[in-house]
């Protein structure tokens, strides 16, 4: 069973101030998953934290196999018995993904953590500009899935950047690599300061 949680938290251009960050801090924190999750290759915990709702949380769980990843942007691929899991290119103005990327592979038992936020509009003519962002965890097999609320995943991959303008996100950013040890990708390296 491979099972993922994305925790999407979503404002518009006028809740970009302080006090409207203020009101979505730790919205982007994993959740408990929903008890008993339906027996499924592929279980799907949805988190949405609206800003046009107050911020209430809409969760949903949607289960299929590895296709029904590509409701929320990511392919899950085999190699024997490793899962990768690529980030498909996706409607965001910016950052604009040009092709699929690969996130990580995991081995059974493992668990990944994928962060990303994004700009979007809704169509070129409509200029209302709306953010989210994003946290997903998956785990491959019978991983501990409480892991998604407490302790490191194996895997982490953090691809946030500055949204408004002006200097890039202060922080590390990891490629497909352990945990415990993040690498700063050259491509990132201007907006990691």
């Amino acid at each position: 069973m491979i099972v993922i949680q994305r925790v999407r938290v979503r404002w518009t251009a006028a809740a970009r101030g302080a006090p409207a960050a203020t009101a979505r801090h730790g919205l982007d924190r994993p959740v408990a998953l929903p008890q008993p999750l339906p027996a499924a290759d592929v279980v799907i915990h949805e988190v949405l934290s609206d800003e046009a709702v107050g911020y209430e949380r809409h969760a949903e769980v949607l289960t299929g196999g590895t296709a029904r990843a590509r409701n929320i942007g990511l392919w899950l691929g085999r190699d024997g018995a490793t899962l990768t899991v690529d980030r498909l290119p996706g409607s965001a103005a910016y950052p604009r993904p040009y092709a699929s990327t690969r996130l990580f592979a995991l081995a059974p038992g493992q668990v990944g953590r994928y962060r990303a936020n994004f700009r979007f509009t809704g169509c070129a003519c409509n200029p209302s500009w709306y953010y989210e962002d994003w946290l997903v965890h998956v785990s491959h097999g019978q991983a501990n899935h409480d892991g998604f609320l407490h302790g490191e995943p194996d895997r982490d991959v953090d691809h946030r950047v500055h949204l408004y303008g002006g200097t890039g996100r202060r922080g590390p950013r990891g490629v497909d690599t352990p945990a415990h040890r993040r690498v700063v990708p050259s491509a990132a390296r201007g907006l990691a300061r």
